[in-house]
């Protein structure tokens, strides 16, 4: 059996995690995307430059982070319903792309993406990939209690419902009508329900 090497330096301090994140959220809305730097970020949260650098390799993957994962921590919804279940995730969605934060970094993020495909796998496999993950155990339950077949395309299901969220909030600037999360999962839900 091979023991896990101790890690070197300090070990990371939650309360600069989160003040980095906090710091580069409200820089985002002040300044905008273009205007966010690095070096501002740590300036706002009391680190060093290298305090963020160790964490994360630029700008892009920070902004996304403290931008458009604040829903990725919270439990997976179970509600009982598939479509219940849904209603309350896509309802996270619908809040992160409608805060400010999202509106202004949106814009910067997306040219950075095109621009460096690099950068968009990262973020595939260090945000979105685990984020999908653990949503998974949403259908696993939909199965177990009939409402899914096997064959049911689980990661394109995500995406559709991440992209019509997107699209319609984030990119079209829709202001989102209150019933908007529920509606989509309702669609969603009766169109891969087992007939």
């Amino acid at each position: 059996m091979n023991a896990i090497p101790p890690s070197r330096g300090r070990p990371r301090d939650p309360r600069s995690h989160k003040a980095i994140i906090d710091a580069t959220a409200k820089l985002v809305v002040e300044v905008g995307y273009a205007a966010t730097s690095i070096g501002a970020v740590a300036a706002r949260a009391g680190v060093g430059k290298d305090t963020i650098y160790r964490r994360w390799q630029g700008k892009p993957e920070l902004v996304f982070e403290a931008v458009f994962t604040t829903t990725d921590d919270a439990p997976a919804p179970d509600t009982g319903t598939l479509a219940g279940d849904l209603t309350l995730l896509l309802q996270g969605l619908v809040d992160e792309f409608h805060a400010p934060a999202a509106a202004a970094a949106l814009p910067g993020l997306l040219a950075d993406f095109a621009a460096d495909p690099e950068l968009k796998a990262r973020i595939r496999g260090d945000f979105l990939a685990p984020s999908k993950e653990r949503l998974l155990v949403v259908f696993e339950r939909a199965l177990l209690r009939g409402e899914i077949a096997v064959e049911t395309p689980v990661d394109l299901v995500l995406d559709t419902l991440a992209g019509a969220v997107f699209f319609h909030v984030g990119l079209v600037g829709e202001h989102p009508a209150p019933q908007l999360a529920a509606l989509l999962a309702t669609v969603v839900a009766k169109g891969i329900e087992v007939r």
